[in-house]
């Protein structure tokens, strides 16, 4: 028996909040901590912290605990965490904190995540609109061609400008009103972000969308009832980007996920 669009919605909403609640999803971020070549510390852990060519540099000694992922014995010295861009990305544990090194625009940092972080506890579900079949459309994508910008500069939620990669436009009819977005490339499909009528007062200001591969003539589907909440809204340390210009929809989206819930 095959399920339905609405039972495979549910099962889809329902690994959404197990994975931002798991002990190292989202909701346990407490912390980007953003390096440079002169060691520092870091608030709450051990040793020093720097960075150079090839990633995250720590100094500790074995008696402070800190396991590199795959290592048989705790750090004593020097360690290199290599971030996540890095196809030999690495990882670090401190007794329940994770350490996960990223680099972004060529600044690398590290963050922390604590299973037992306050948003984590007080964490009671993510609110959203009611799953409706029409709310998923065709929609057809047109890749920009190699003479354009390949990335626009948009507004993080840290406050800095960086830019976004894109890859071409959506074209669709949803709720009667004909529209397109600018979208990324993803690992086996289409992504963007977009803000709408809902975003900021019944949804959270802003909202990620994920597509399925086109096919040879640009056809695809883009489903709003998935339409979900970015890394920052569960917590403060992630750097997620604005909507690109033009990704702003004029109209209300009443589907996907709303807002994250509390206690």
């Amino acid at each position: 028996m095959t399920a339905t669009a609405a039972e495979e919605w549910k099962h889809w909403s329902d690994r959404r909040t197990a994975t931002v609640s798991a002990p190292h999803g989202q909701l346990a971020l407490t912390g980007t901590y953003w390096l440079e070549p002169e060691p520092t510390e870091i608030p709450g852990l051990p040793g020093a912290w720097w960075t150079d060519a090839e990633g995250v540099r720590v100094r500790v000694a074995a008696s402070d605990g800190l396991v590199v992922a795959r290592a048989d014995a705790p750090v004593d010295g020097e360690a290199l965490l290599r971030p996540d861009t890095d196809p030999a990305a690495d990882t670090a544990s401190l007794g329940g904190l994770l350490l996960v090194p990223i680099e972004r625009e060529g600044e690398l940092a590290l963050r922390v995540f604590d299973p037992e972080a306050p948003r984590r506890a007080a964490f009671a579900g993510i609110s959203a609109y009611p799953y409706a079949p029409e709310w998923a459309v065709p929609a057809v994508f047109t890749p920009f061609e190699e003479q354009q910008a390949q990335s626009v500069v948009v507004p993080n939620a840290d406050g800095k400008e960086r830019p976004l990669s894109v890859a071409g436009r959506i074209e669709f009819t949803v709720a009667g009103e004909h529209r397109t977005l600018t979208v990324s490339g993803s690992a086996g499909g289409l992504s963007g972000v977009i803000a709408d009528a809902t975003s900021g007062r019944d949804t959270y200001r802003f909202r990620f969308i994920t597509l399925p591969a086109p096919d040879e003539e640009g056809r695809t589907v883009l489903d709003l009832n998935r339409a979900y909440l970015p890394p920052c809204a569960f917590a403060d340390h992630f750097i997620c980007p604005f909507p690109p210009p033009g990704n702003r929809l004029d109209f209300a989206v009443e589907a996907g996920e709303k807002q994250v819930l509390t206690r």
